[in-house]
């Protein structure tokens, strides 16, 4: 499975973006898909993810800015963010768990990364 990542750049502070991830492959069936985000000197940690079913978690630090949410017929997770800011500067990844077939296998992949600054 692979995952395009889309929508990132430069905002001021305040401002809104929003990032797409679309996965593509053969016979394959999503279980979660995710963004994640890394910012220069930082560990990748998790920004927010939603299952299939559509239950959602987020990091605490973009509660009630961002959300995140997925078309499954697409096979497309967006990422809706809003009120940024500086803070929020980093290259997002998305992620996506899923299985192959019937549940012949599983795994999990990862886009290709997309820059988001946040200008103050």
């Amino acid at each position: 499975v692979q995952l395009q990542a889309s929508g990132g750049g430069l905002v001021q502070a305040g401002g809104s973006l929003m990032l797409s991830c679309v996965a593509s492959g053969s016979n394959f069936g999503i279980n979660r898909m995710g963004w994640y985000r890394q910012a220069p000197g930082k560990q990748r940690g998790l920004v927010a993810g939603i299952g299939s079913g559509g239950d959602t978690n987020y990091a605490d630090s973009v509660k009630g800015r961002f959300t995140i949410s997925m078309d499954n017929a697409k096979n497309i997770v967006y990422l809706q963010m809003n009120s940024l800011k500086p803070e929020d500067t980093a290259v997002y990844y998305c992620n996506a768990d899923y299985y192959v077939g019937d549940y012949v296998s599983v795994g999990s992949s990862w886009g290709q990364g997309t820059l988001v600054t946040v200008s103050s």
